[in-house]
Parts: structure tokens; C-alpha cells; sequence
């Protein structure tokens, strides 16, 4: 590939809008435009709570308040309102932690600042407009750091985000090595194919395939049908009318991104470094917070869906597509440390990291010591209800983070 193309591509995947994870709420097939069912049984469960919590005798309720004080140590959140941007497919543990109270035990509010695509998000994160972002992939806030703006890592949302590639019905599909030659549809910038590529042999996996930018899932699942591209990735959110469409004989899906490079770590928690510094308690009192979520989310997947549907205007159906799907999606509060550093090593290699890159330690942008304390703490106070869930957790984090 000619230099001049290469800077034309690289150019491209810095400033792409497409969602890493969802596409944009237009192309959301599955958005709700008015109340449906999954929102009337929210609120019916809401009352059932207040009335059920009305009848709680007092002593339950100091005992709760006991273990909220433990779990937070005595040290209370310097910020109780938290500015937070979670894309348009939003984030299903802070919708837990919100229905559940987790939050409120911990003395934290969310609020919600919406942005259109990952690179506004970023801008919202970089100029104070929002305290954290979740949703925006690991390559923007990489890109962001490696650029110059002061962000840290310190948590996490989807670790894989149920991401299918797809192709024209009856494709051959030998795993990754099938891109080679080929026309995709696939961000260069996504450094799970380009890692992938690299592992089997490619000094230079951008000369290696032949990677089609799109700034829409829908157009590049259109090129695939015209035969513009053997291959093409598609979002969190386009599940439902990619599987409506493998029924329908039009394509087929051939693998996952998660198939293609485990635990990719799809997006990241992160916030100004200044402020995460600012603010340990707060943030310690948000990851609690969600790892109580995450503890109810695994046991309670169907219910979770209900929930996340109500919460994002979307139909069951729509968020159960991905949500339900064990082997291709996977949420987790851990920062994973050592696969945010594989992606930085992978995209310097393949020239997506701004030259100051070079003289930036990643280590220290990724917080993992706040996590710890925050899990440390979470296990102690409420281990009791899930103590297998906690340990588990535990374990999670000396195989990623250490």
C-alpha cells in the first residue's frame, strides 16, 4: 500500500464515528418509540419495591446502612454527582446499579450527558463536559492518551461486546486468515484483526489486507451484500437484523471479534487523570457500586435484560440479541490492565498512536490500585451474599492486572 494511502487511512480511522460497540441510535433497529411492556413491568417492580421497603422493619435497614459504611470505610464520595457518558447502547451494570440502588447506598447520582458518536465523547471526556466515559472502545481513549490528553484508565464495561463478522451466504471462512487479500469492512484502528493478522506472520497487516473504513455498520453490512467487501464487522447493537438476516439466507456470520482475538477488552471506563486522582473515594464508590451489579447481573441475566431494555427505549428482543449471548458477550468492572497494554503495543506498532507515544508510559495511565481497594472493600461488605462471585473477581484480577 502506497504512503499516500496509508496517511489517507490512518487519517480516516482517527476520526470515524462509528460506534465502537452499538452504531447510532438511528440505526437501532430495536429502539422503542413508546412505552412498551418492559417498561410498565419496571415500574411495577418499582412500586413493589417502595411498598415492600415502606414494610421493611427498621432494623434491616440500619443493618444495610452498617454495611454500606463498611464497604466505604467511613470515607465518604468528594463528588456525589457523577457526569457520565455511556453511548447511545448504554451501560447495563450502571442500569443495575441505578434499579437496585447500589448507587444510592453508595451516595453516588448519575448524570447522563449523551454524545453521537466516540470521538464526542472523547472531546466531552478531554474538555470536563463529563466526568467518565464507558462506551467508547479501548482505541479512543489510547489514541486520546497518546495524543497528549491526560486520561486514566480504571475500569471497565464490556470486555467482549458481542461483535459479529459477517459475510455473504455460504462464504468460506478458514479464521482470520481469510482477510488476507481480501476487501473488509473493518476499521484498521480495531487492533483485534490487526493484531490477529500480525500474529500469523505480518510485519505490516495494513499491506496485508485491504481494510474499507465505513462510517456506518448498515453501510458497510450494504457492501457486503453488493460484494464490495468479502467480510465486514458489525456493532453490539446490529445483532438483532444481522440474525434476522441469517434466517433469511442473505448472510452469514462467520466469526465474532472476540473469536479473533479473546478478552479484547471492547470498552473501558476512564476519566480525566486529575480528576480520578481528585476523587478516589468517588470512584471507589462507583466501582462498588457496580460490582454489586455485576454480581446480580450474572445470576440474573433475563432480568437484567428487561431492565436494560426499559432503560435505553429499546425492545427486549433487541437487547437480548446480544445480551443472551454467553460466548460473545462478556461485562466486567476490571480494568485489564494487561490487554489495555496489549492493544497500546499492537496500535504503536501499526502506526495508530500519535508519535508522543514514544515517550509515554501507559502504566501510568492505567489505575488499578483504586480498583483493588474497591473490590477489597465490596467483597467484605456483601461477599456474604455472593461469595463465589467476589472470588472469582479476585482471581480475574491477579490473572489481568498484576
Amino acid at each position: 500500500m502506497k504512503k499516500r494511502i496509508f496517511t489517507v487511512l490512518l487519517a480516516a480511522a482517527m476520526t470515524v464515528s462509528l460506534a465502537a460497540c452499538a452504531g447510532t441510535a438511528e440505526n437501532n433497529a430495536g429502539k422503542k418509540t413508546e412505552e412498551t411492556s418492559a417498561g410498565q413491568s419496571v415500574s411495577k417492580e418499582t412500586a413493589e419495591s417502595e411498598a415492600a421497603s415502606k414494610e421493611t422493619p427498621g432494623e434491616n435497614t440500619q443493618e444495610q446502612a452498617a454495611s454500606d459504611e463498611k464497604a466505604s470505610g467511613g470515607n465518604a464520595p468528594e463528588q456525589s454527582v457523577v457526569k457520565w457518558n455511556c453511548g447511545t447502547s448504554g451501560n447495563v451494570l450502571l442500569t443495575i446499579a441505578e434499579e437496585k440502588g447500589y448507587l444510592k447506598d453508595e451516595g453516588i447520582t448519575i448524570e447522563y450527558v449523551e454524545a453521537n458518536a466516540n470521538a464526542d465523547a472523547m472531546t466531552l471526556l478531554a474538555t470536563g463536559k463529563v466526568d467518565v466515559v464507558s462506551n467508547a472502545g479501548t482505541s479512543n481513549p489510547l489514541q486520546q492518551i497518546a495524543s497528549g490528553v491526560d486520561l486514566t484508565i480504571f475500569g471497565g464495561h464490556m470486555v467482549e461486546g458481542c461483535m459479529p463478522v459477517v459475510a455473504k451466504a455460504g462464504a468460506e471462512w478458514n479464521g482470520i486468515e481469510s482477510f488476507i487479500g481480501k476487501k473488509v469492512a473493518v476499521n484498521p484502528s480495531y487492533f483485534a484483526f490487526t493484531g490477529a493478522v500480525m500474529d500469523l506472520g505480518y510485519d505490516n497487516p495494513l499491506e496485508a489486507v485491504d481494510w474499507e473504513i465505513y462510517s456506518d455498520y448498515n453501510d458497510a453490512l450494504a457492501a457486503v451484500i453488493r460484494g464490495d467487501v468479502e467480510y465486514a464487522l458489525m456493532g453490539t447493537g446490529q445483532n438483532l437484523a444481522v440474525q434476522e438476516m441469517v434466517k433469511n439466507g442473505e448472510i452469514d456470520i462467520v466469526s465474532y471479534q472476540s473469536e479473533i482475538m479473546e478478552n479484547y477488552s471492547c470498552c473501558r471506563m476512564e476519566g480525566q487523570t486529575q480528576w480520578v486522582n481528585d476523587n478516589p473515594n468517588t470512584v471507589k464508590a462507583v466501582i462498588r457500586a457496580l460490582l454489586r451489579a455485576q454480581s446480580y447481573y450474572e445470576s440474573n441475566k433475563e432480568e437484567a435484560v428487561k431492565l436494560h431494555a426499559a432503560k435505553i427505549k429499546a425492545t427486549e428482543e433487541y437487547v437480548a440479541a446480544y445480551m443472551l449471548d454467553d460466548e460473545h458477550y462478556f461485562v466486567s468492572v476490571d480494568p485489564l490492565k494487561n490487554f489495555v497494554k496489549r492493544a497500546w503495543d499492537i496500535l504503536d506498532k501499526t502506526g495508530f498512536l500519535d508519535e508522543k507515544a514514544k515517550e509515554i508510559n501507559i502504566d501510568d495511565h492505567i489505575n488499578t490500585k483504586l480498583y483493588e481497594e474497591a473490590l477489597g472493600e465490596a467483597a467484605e461488605a456483601y461477599g456474604g451474599e455472593a461469595p463465589e462471585f467476589y472470588q472469582n473477581m479476585k482471581t480475574f484480577f491477579e490473572e489481568n492486572d498484576k
